[in-house]
């Protein structure tokens, strides 16, 4: 309705206002340097959230193999700068061309599975992954790992941290654009039912595969993005662990939304570090807080706020009807 408030629309400017004038508040704060270091990783295992939730979330596809996507998108980028020579502008979206073609292929035996074997199939490629590149130091440069050289301009922690959130924004607009496009209601199809679709002509296999490729690219960014933030890569950023990080980042901030792995993947990141003076007892908590979202709020926070908006809506309209009949 033209001239009705987009509220979402509203929210996310705030919110990238908000974000683009942290750094400053937090540069005159005690340990906001500190800060700024973990919103940076953290806006990072955002881009990595929203790519599994372009397969998860809008295709129904449960991938665990996207820690090992990033993992490849980071040595990729590293290797191609700091041992085959090529300027970091240009093998920074060499890197995720790479690592979408790496998915691609991955993905061509494996959408020839359904359900639970899917899953696995990732999972164990993942294995393979994180096992190639530990045991094989000639590649991952072992326990040192590999360096990265990054360019003088993303020299400094500022630098760094408005490059990462500008290709936040860029992923969130893109992925904008699939869901509400065609390609994006053929993804829900499938979704909702992968055999209708099929019958009224749209190829399962194929648009699986271009959601699964599309986030893989992305995934690439993230472990580019990642190996500019830290400066090395070594092999525990292929580790399988971090693909059930970006699940649970996903499934509590609400599968099938944008903001949802944003907010799932920003706020555990740096929930997890504030109480990481507890050790392993942290992941105690975690665990807790994990089952109640599941229990209380199974659609995700996002999912949850969206559908109390729905019931508020509902109750409004419930109230505002007997008024107009009498008033017909």
């Amino acid at each position: 309705m033209k001239g009705k408030l987009n509220y979402n629309l509203v929210v996310a400017l705030v919110l990238l206002v908000v974000a683009a004038l942290l750094p400053l508040f937090l540069q005159r704060t005690s340990g906001g340097k500190y800060n700024m270091i973990v919103l940076t990783y953290a806006m990072i295992w955002a881009v990595a959230a929203s790519s599994l939730n372009l397969v998860l979330g809008y295709t129904g596809q449960a991938c665990l193999a996207h820690g090992a996507f990033v993992g490849i998108g980071a040595y990729s980028l590293a290797i191609m700068v700091d041992r085959v020579g090529i300027n970091y502008w240009l093998a920074l979206p060499l890197t995720c061309l790479l690592t979408a073609l790496i998915g691609c292929l991955i993905g061509l035996p494996s959408f020839r599975t359904r359900g639970p074997y899917f899953a696995i199939v990732t999972l164990c490629f993942n294995v393979i992954v994180y096992a190639i590149f530990e045991n094989w130091t000639w590649l991952s440069g072992g326990y040192a790992g590999q360096p990265l050289t990054v360019p003088a301009v993303l020299s400094g922690r500022l630098a760094r941290y408005y490059f990462v959130l500008a290709f936040l924004v860029l992923t969130l607009l893109v992925l904008r654009q699939i869901v509400k496009s065609i390609v994006g209601a053929s993804f829900l199809s499938i979704l909702s039912n992968e055999g209708l679709s099929e019958a009224v002509g749209i190829s399962a296999f194929r648009y699986k595969l271009l959601s699964f490729t599309v986030s893989c690219f992305l995934a690439g960014l993230a472990g580019a993005l990642f190996a500019t933030a830290s400066g090395r890569v070594d092999s525990s950023i292929t580790s399988y662990l971090h693909s059930f990080y970006l699940l649970i980042y996903v499934l509590i901030g609400g599968v099938a939304t944008l903001a949802g792995p944003v907010l799932g993947a920003v706020g555990l990141y740096f929930l997890l570090d504030r109480i990481k003076g507890l050790g392993e007892f942290r992941y105690v908590g975690f665990g807790i807080l994990l089952i109640l979202i599941i229990i209380y709020f199974p659609r995700g926070l996002v999912g949850g706020v969206n559908q109390l908006r729905e019931w508020m809506k509902e109750r409004r309209s419930t109230k505002t009807s007997p008024r107009e009949e009498v008033a017909g």
